[in-house]
């Protein structure tokens, strides 16, 4: 046997051994419950880092943790490459911008890049031995799942839920596509407060502002109707400053007093609360900025400039003609695109949406329905919805992403959805479903925007259950059992998934919702694959550590909490691997030859180890059952310690070296012991230490019990210790633990001599403590041992000591 775990060579045998026995693919036969996780499909947008492994390997040993609970787990898992993530990266990679190639040459750009990512990414995930069945793999743009998404797209559109119109949408200028409330960041920039004289006859009121490029589209001044310095000008008109035009004083409770100077422009579209106050007041829409984040050219003095250059513009010309009080440094939020960090804005624009605002009491109720672990993450989910301040965009104006399946008549203007029978369907190289319209024009125009990836990605749990019955589940299906993601993407993922659920099936997506903490880069910032604030790259330190290390670290934080990350934390992991491998090498010698049937008697010791292990399994289980992955392994990781190495190895070893000595009998109680306990750690440890766990089971176990794999076995139901057992062992430990301490205090060696020790024990244990004479003499180095019954109390005698 190697002196070292080598897991160059073991974590590969490992990972073909589970291909060759098909250990981990769907049998939609197979007795048991069905455990079906709807496992977020990774984002085809750079190069995995740290916090993925961490969270998807939380996840995945849950699967494990289920399989091995006798459950039929459905473990698909998925890649979502389409849609701005992916084109991103393939203009930054190849150096290139989409529009400037043919939306063909950029799209096999964007084909021949997620086919090379997601080969590195499934590569990844099975070198950390994922228990996935790949042939339930599947793609976000591949034509079955466009298929689906456009399918239920249609449905919408048939129920009124998916609707068309033209309205102020918040704009990335960089990307330059619509985008939804969800994928907006704050984030704190510098800025400068501009106090802009606004003139009413020939008094000058004041009005602070940091957009004063907006003037041009200044539709009216708002003030509170308590502000005792404005409530003459309620009603009135002021003149916009270098533009001349008169605007209205409208009175509106929601101005703050207290904020610069209590008077506040109206522009359309400075922010989301302009677009209220417009629909609130009727007020005229007048768009001024393009979609590439350019002023109108129309506009004077502005025409055609960025908006910062026109900021400058106009503060110049405001300090010429001594209409600006002041400018004032600050910082402040603004939101921001969360793909590019680019601050947002607001334009008119045609665009496709799915209703959301007015089911928000219904989405409320839906999110309640789901157990959130943990549960305080569902005060998440609630505050966003209750925060919802627009329908869901779901058109995006960008080229690699599930083509919108529609045409629109050139006369009327009517939509023409595609069939049913014609989906997958790209409306810019596909012909109509009609050669008419009803009006009777024959010409369409094709619809060119694509699907937010979020309208395709929302639907993974039917796109399992698509999956499922192509595999030939034949039973329900829907909701899932689980779904697994970090607590960013609540607002997104969560969301978005539980609205697709309630109006296409009136139902929860899932029964469970798994929510994991971030691993952080530093204090307050997240790993991030567009930042690139990870040092630790998954595939190098895979090279130099086994993986079962790298998913024993991953197990160590509590459900939603933020951890950090660094090399040295695998040192933990780094000891218990070790000392796994070291105590198999002991099991493997001492049951050389050994046949595991059970004893006539166990000795209490031997009954105790036993019963402690599935005692730590009961309770293992407990916590995995509210996925507190890293509480259980904290379980199994102190028993395995503490009470097998520890205590029993220690205590029983001298017996089960000595047949000749104590008789076969005395032996074989300690190795049978030995044996299932041992068998009892590596199947709690199989869902954390897959690798290891498997190479102990085929060298040890394999021969003896059932399962061609150690992930075939179950761990037990309902197993709930025998009280009286667990107390004699506790205390045999008690008495064991006062004789180590009174030779560490003294600082002695554990097997110094003692030449008498007299035990006093209760007259419930003391059958069995005295059952274990030979490992209390042998373990305390004891030349003479009396065991009487009283309370618990240890005396000793060294062999120069006259007292105890």
């Amino acid at each position: 046997m190697d002196k070292k775990y080598d897991f160059n060579r073991i974590d590969k045998e490992m990972q073909q051994l589970w291909i060759k026995n098909n250990t981990y693919v769907f049998n939609p036969d197979m007795t048991g419950s069905l455990y079906s996780i709807d496992t977020p499909p990774p984002t085809i947008s750079g190069a995995l880092h740290i916090g993925h492994i961490f969270s998807y390997t939380q996840a995945e040993i849950i699967a494990r943790y289920k399989r091995m609970s006798g459950y039929n787990v459905f473990y698909p898992f998925g890649f979502d490459d389409n849609g701005l993530p992916t084109e991103r990266l393939v203009e930054k990679e190849e150096n290139i911008i989409a529009r400037d190639l043919t939306r063909e040459e950029f799209n096999a750009k964007c084909i021949e890049k997620i086919d090379k990512y997601t080969d590195e990414f499934k590569e990844l995930w099975k070198s950390l031995g994922f228990s996935c069945d790949w042939n339930l793999q599947y793609n976000t743009i591949s034509s079955d799942v466009c298929r689906l998404s456009q399918g239920e797209f249609l449905k919408l559109i048939t129920s009124g839920d998916a609707y068309v119109k033209k309205a102020p949408i918040i704009w990335c200028t960089s990307c330059q596509t619509s985008i939804a409330q969800a994928e907006l960041d704050d984030k704190t920039l510098n800025s400068v407060f501009h106090t802009i004289i606004f003139k009413h006859d020939s008094k000058d009121i004041h009005i602070a502002t940091t957009r004063p490029e907006f003037l041009p589209a200044c539709v009216a001044v708002l003030v509170n109707p308590q502000d005792e310095r404005y409530k003459y000008l309620i009603g009135c008109e002021l003149s916009v400053p270098i533009y001349g035009k008169k605007v209205k004083v409208i009175a509106d409770d929601d101005v703050l007093i207290d904020k610069g100077t209590g008077a506040v422009m109206c522009c359309t579209f400075g922010d989301s609360t302009d677009i209220e106050w417009v629909r609130k007041y009727d007020l005229p829409i007048l768009d001024i900025v393009t979609s590439n984040g350019r002023i109108e050219s129309d506009i004077a003095h502005i025409g055609g400039l960025y908006l910062k250059e026109a900021r400058k513009v106009l503060v110049t010309m405001l300090q010429d003609k001594n209409l600006l009080v002041e400018s004032k440094n600050i910082e402040h939020s603004v939101s921001v695109h969360d793909k590019c960090s680019t601050p947002s804005e607001i334009i008119s624009s045609t665009q496709w949406y799915i209703s959301t605002l007015k089911y928000r009491d219904e989405l409320l109720k839906y999110g309640a329905k789901i157990k959130w672990y943990p549960e305080y993450m569902k005060k998440k989910y609630d505050i966003w919805v209750e925060n919802l301040k627009w329908d869901w965009c779901v058109s995006r104006q960008r080229f690699f992403g599930v083509p919108i399946p529609v045409w629109y008549c050139n006369d009327c203007g009517k939509i023409i959805p595609a069939l049913e029978d014609q989906l997958p369907v790209n409306p810019i190289s596909d012909k109509p479903p009609v050669e008419k319209c009803k009006c009777g024009c024959s010409g369409f125009t094709a619809e060119t925007s694509v699907f937010d990836t979020w309208a395709t990605s929302s639907l993974t749990p039917k796109i399992d259950e698509a999956l499922a019955r192509k595999a030939g589940y034949k039973g329900e299906f829907l909701p899932c059992s689980m779904r697994t993601h970090a607590h960013e993407i609540i607002r997104t993922w969560s969301f978005y998934t539980i609205l697709r659920s309630f109006l296409h099936d009136r139902n929860i997506p899932w029964q469970d919702l798994m929510i994991c903490g971030f691993v952080l880069a530093k204090k307050g910032e997240k790993l991030s694959k567009s930042k690139n604030n990870s040092i630790y790259n998954p595939k190098s330190l895979l090279e130099d550590y086994p993986a079962d290390m790298i998913r024993f670290c991953a197990a160590s934080t509590k459900l939603g909490t933020d951890t950090y990350f660094a090399e040295k934390e695998l040192d933990d992991a780094n000891r218990m691997l070790t000392k796994v491998w070291n105590v198999f090498k002991y099991v493997l010698l001492q049951l050389k030859d050994f046949i595991p049937e059970e004893p006539e008697t166990l000795l209490p010791v031997d009954k105790w180890i036993i019963e402690k292990a599935r005692k730590t399994m009961a309770d293992a289980q407990k916590q995995l059952d509210d996925y507190e992955v890293g509480l259980a392994k904290q379980t199994i990781t102190t028993f395995f310690w503490d009470d097998f190495c520890g205590n029993f190895v220690e205590i029983s070893k001298t017996r089960i070296y000595n047949e000749d000595l104590y008789g076969k009998d005395m032996s074989n109680s300690g190795k049978y012991a030995l044996y299932t306990s041992f068998l009892y750690i590596q199947k709690m440890l199989a869902i954390y230490m897959p690798h290891i766990t498997e190479f102990i089971y085929q060298e040890l176990y394999k021969n003896h019990e059932d399962a061609v794999s150690l992930h075939q076995l179950y761990w037990d139901k309902d197993c709930e210790p025998d009280i009286s057992i667990l107390e004699v062992g506790n205390t045999l430990l008690d008495i064991i633990f006062e004789i180590r301490k009174y030779k560490s205090e003294r600082n002695l060696s554990l097997r110094t001599p003692i030449k008498k020790l007299h035990i006093y024990v209760p007259q419930n244990v003391h059958f069995d403590i005295s059952s274990e004479f030979v490992d209390i003499k042998e373990s305390a180095n004891a030349e003479e041992l009396l065991i009487d019954v009283g309370d618990l109390n240890v005396e000793l005698t060294l062999q120069d000591e006259n007292e105890n």
